[in-house]
């Protein structure tokens, strides 16, 4: 019988300690070792005060071969520790690098599972009061990056949905917004950016793809964008979301 211990990949949502569910949150109280990412807040790291923790945060532009770190890393914990935790932002199926992870983790013959987590994009639409879908106005959603791995191209197409959610969109904010310019969409369309999701730092900006288009500055944190006509501000819609910090809100698309 093996002696190889459990991986699981648990989402730890986008920030905010209470977002996690009950399940990870568990977990991560009765984890050996706990390998995180570099967006794992210090609130979320205080629910797992007994295991050792390694960062192994992988940010945007790093080598490949980071991954290949982590899979090691994850490997020989769960031939050391009985539970091994590995704890990503937001949802782990979800721009989380999960396909090379479990891949890893089987081919080692590593039991593993995942835990789901609250993904950035919903956590926004929260955050914002802004639904992604809206009946009469918007029924499809599409969640895509222009990031890729480093032995690919860039990827530019940007899919063809009512509304659209680009994580980790801010140094990509200016061709995104020139493409969606190139393809037609209305440069008064309503765009949401949201630094920090439910973060105490959380920063909230609206502005339209033509103010998109002029960038938007340096960011302290992850950034989300949420483009489409379902951004659009209601009418009676609480506008101390200055308090959520507002900026160059959108004026009402002209008939």
């Amino acid at each position: 019988m093996s002696a190889l211990g459990k991986v699981y990949l648990i989402g730890a949502g986008p920030g905010a300690q209470d977002l996690i569910t009950l399940r990870g949150a568990r977990l991560l109280a009765q984890a050996d070792v706990v390998l995180h990412d570099a967006l794992v807040t210090d609130e979320m790291l205080e629910l797992c005060p007994q295991a050792e923790k390694i960062l192994v945060g992988k940010r945007c532009g790093q080598l490949s071969t980071a991954q290949q770190f982590i899979n090691k890393q994850m490997i020989d914990s769960a031939k050391k520790f009985p539970l091994v935790v590995r704890l990503k932002g937001g949802d782990p199926m979800m721009f989380g690098r999960a396909d090379e992870e479990l891949r890893a983790l089987e081919e080692a013959g590593i039991e593993v599972e995942v835990v789901p987590g609250i993904t950035t994009a919903l956590a926004a639409a929260a955050a914002t009061k802004q639904p992604l879908t809206k009946r009469g106005v918007a029924r499809s959603v599409a969640f895509f990056t222009s990031s890729t791995a480093p032995e690919h191209s860039e990827h530019e197409a940007i899919p063809d949905t009512d509304t659209l959610v680009q994580y980790m969109g801010g140094r990509e904010a200016i061709a995104t917004a020139k493409r969606l310019l190139g393809q037609g969409r209305h440069p008064e369309t309503p765009v949401v950016v949201i630094e920090n999701c439910s973060r105490p730092d959380q920063h909230i900006r609206r502005l339209t793809i033509a103010a998109l288009a002029q960038g938007l500055g340096a960011a302290h944190g992850p950034v989300l964008v949420m483009l489409g006509d379902a951004m659009q501000m209601r009418a009676h819609q609480y506008d101390a979301d200055s308090a959520l910090t507002t900026e160059a809100k959108p004026q009402q698309r002209r008939a």
